[in-house]
C-alpha cells in the first residue's frame, strides 16, 4: 500500500483522487449512519478528517477506533463541506492496526501540561506541541547542512569519545571499561587509567572545536554538528547533559569574519523556519505567546549591532534600572545585562566583541591591548547570548604561555600545538547549542522540551 502523508494531501490533493492514509486517531464522532474520524500522522500540524458510512468495510471495528489507535484507511478525496480543511476522505475501507486502551491512554482530547508530557516522552510527539517542536527541529537541522554546504564548508565528524577537555571546566562524563568494584590504583592512590581501554583517562566530548581546528587547517572551512556532553549538575530550564552543537571553523579568518558568519547563519535559520514551518510557528504564537512570526521575520532581516565589551559595560553602567548582578569591567555579562542591551539599548540583535582575557578560554587570541581576547557573543532579543565564538590563538609562543598560566599540560595537547608549528594561520569559529536555537524559535520555555529524550541530573528515562 502506498501511504499518502497528510502534509502532501493537504498541499497537493484533489477531489476525486483515490488515496491510502495511515496514522493515529485524535478523535471520533458518531452520527446515525456515519462517523467522523480525525487522523494525524506526524507530517503536518494539521489533522485530517475522514468520514465512514455505516456498512462500509471496517465499520464493525469502529468500537476499536479510540483516541491513540493506529489505523489505515482507503478511500476517495472529496471537498469538505465543513470549515477547517478543503478536503476530507470518504472511507471505502478501514482497518484498525493497533488498538489503544481508552481507559489508560494518557493523551486524551484535552490540554496537558508540559511537565506531565515530559513524564511520557515516548508518547508526547503525538501531541500538537511536540509534533510541532520536532518538525521545527527537523527543518532547522536540515537547514544547518544547507547553509554550510552552499558555502563550501566540509562537514567534519569529530569524536564523541576524547581525551581532551576543550572548555577546561572539568565537567566530564568518564568513559571506562575498568571494573568499578576493583578499580586499579597507581602509586599515588589515584585511578590507574593505563589499565583502561584506551590507556588513559577518556570521556565524552564537551566540544568538537579542537579537532575541528585541525580539520580547518587542512580543509579550509569546516563545520561540526553532533552530540556533546556536560556533567554539570544544573537543573535549570537552559541546561542539558546531552545536547547537539554546531561548530564551524574557518581558516584564514579573523573575529570580524566570524561575526559575519554567525550573523548570516542566525538570519538564515530564522528565514528558513518561517518558510518551512509557518503553521508550527503560528501554533506556538497562538498557544504560548512568546515568539511570533513577525519577530522571527524581523530578526532574519536585521542588521546586527557590533560593540566592544568595554562599550557594553559603559552602556550598562548608564542604565537607570537596578541589575541583580554587578556591572564591572572584568566580570562576565549576565543574561539580564545581555537582554538589556538587545531589548532596551539597541532594540535588536547585538554582537559583543573583545572580552577580558581572564574570563575566556586559553585558545582565544590575545589582542594587542594585552587585556582582551578576540572573543564574541551574539545576543538575541529576549534571551541574550545564543552564539559564542572567537579567533583562535595561532602564535605558538603566546599559546604555550597561556597554557602554562592556566596549568594546561602541553604534552596532552602536543598535536594542538603542532598546528602552530607547521603552517600556522589565523582561524576562527563559533559554537551554537542546537537546542537553544530550537528553544528560541519555538518559544518553549524549558530546554528539556525541545529534544526527544532529555538528559539531566537524576534523569535518564527513555
Amino acid at each position: 500500500m502506498q501511504r499518502h502523508r497528510i502534509a502532501k494531501i493537504l498541499a497537493e490533493g484533489k477531489a476525486g483522487q483515490e488515496i491510502n492514509v495511515a496514522g493515529w486517531l485524535r478523535s471520533k464522532r458518531e452520527s446515525k449512519g456515519f462517523a467522523f474520524l480525525v487522523l494525524h500522522d506526524g507530517s503536518s500540524q494539521d489533522t485530517f478528517q475522514m468520514v465512514i458510512d455505516e456498512g462500509s468495510p471496517g465499520w464493525e471495528s469502529l468500537s476499536d477506533c479510540t483516541t491513540g489507535a493506529a489505523v489505515k484507511a482507503h478511500g476517495v478525496l472529496r471537498e469538505s463541506p465543513g470549515k477547517g480543511q478543503a478536503l476530507e476522505l470518504h472511507v471505502a475501507a478501514l482497518e484498525v492496526v493497533g488498538k489503544a486502551d481508552a481507559a489508560t491512554y494518557p493523551l486524551q482530547k484535552k490540554g496537558h501540561t508540559l511537565e506531565f508530557l515530559r513524564e511520557i516522552a515516548h508518547l508526547r510527539p503525538r501531541s500538537n506541541t511536540f509534533g510541532a517542536v520536532f518538525r521545527v527541529r527537523n527543518a532547522l537541522a536540515a537547514e544547518v547542512h544547507q547553509f554550510f554546504q552552499k558555502r563550501g564548508f566540509i562537514w567534519a565528524h569529530t569524536p564523541i569519545i576524547t581525551a581532551n577537555d576543550c572548555e577546561g571546566a572539568g565537567e566530564l562524563f568518564t568513559v571506562t571499561t575498568l571494573d568499578l568494584k576493583n578499580i586499579p590504583r597507581n602509586d599515588k592512590g589515584g585511578i590507574d587509567h593505563s589499565k583502561d581501554f584506551f590507556g588513559k583517562h577518556a570521556h565524552l566530548t564537551v566540544s568538537g572545536q579542537l579537532e575541528g581546528e585541525f580539520m580547518a587547517m587542512s580543509m579550509g572551512d569546516i563545520y561540526t554538528f553532533g552530540p556533546t556532553f556536560r556533567a554539570e549538575n544544573s537543573n535549570t530550564t537552559r541546561h542539558l547533559s546531552e545536547f547537539w552543537m554546531i561548530e564551524p571553523e574557518m581558516a584564514f579568518a579573523d573575529l570580524n569574519d566570524d561575526a559575519t558568519l554567525a550573523e548570516d547563519f542566525l538570519k538564515h535559520m530564522c528565514a528558513s523556519v518561517i518558510k518551512h514551518c509557518p503553521k508550527e510557528i503560528e501554533f506556538f504564537e497562538k498557544m504560548y505567546k512568546v515568539i511570533s512570526a513577525e519577530e522571527i521575520s524581523r530578526l532574519s532581516e536585521a542588521k546586527f549591532a557590533r560593540i566592544s565589551y568595554t562599550d557594553a559595560v559603559q552602556e550598562l553602567k548608564k542604565a537607570k534600572v537596578k541589575f541583580e548582578f554587578p556591572v564591572e569591567w572584568g566580570l562576565d555579562l549576565q543574561s539580564e545585562h545581555e537582554r538589556y542591551l538587545t531589548d532596551t539599548v539597541y532594540k535588536g540583535p547585538v554582537i559583543v566583541m573583545n572580552y577580558p582575557k581572564d574570563i575566556k578560554s586559553f585558545y582565544m587570541r590575545n589582542n594587542d591591548d594585552g587585556k582582551t581576547v578576540a572573543a564574541m557573543d551574539v545576543l538575541a532579543p529576549r534571551i541574550g547570548e545564543i552564539i559564542g565564538g572567537s579567533q583562535r590563538e595561532e602564535r605558538i609562543d603566546i599559546l604555550e604561555a597561556k597554557m602554562r598560566e592556566k596549568s594546561i599540560p602541553a604534552d596532552d595537547l602536543s598535536w594542538y600545538l603542532d598546528l602552530r608549528r607547521y603552517g600556522s594561520a589565523p582561524h576562527a569559529g563559533f559554537g551554537l547549542g542546537f537546542e537553544r536555537l530550537v528553544q528560541y524559535l519555538t518559544g518553549i520555555s524549558n530546554i528539556r522540551d525541545v529534544i526527544p529524550c532529555p538528559r539531566a541530573p537524576g534523569s535518564i528515562a527513555f
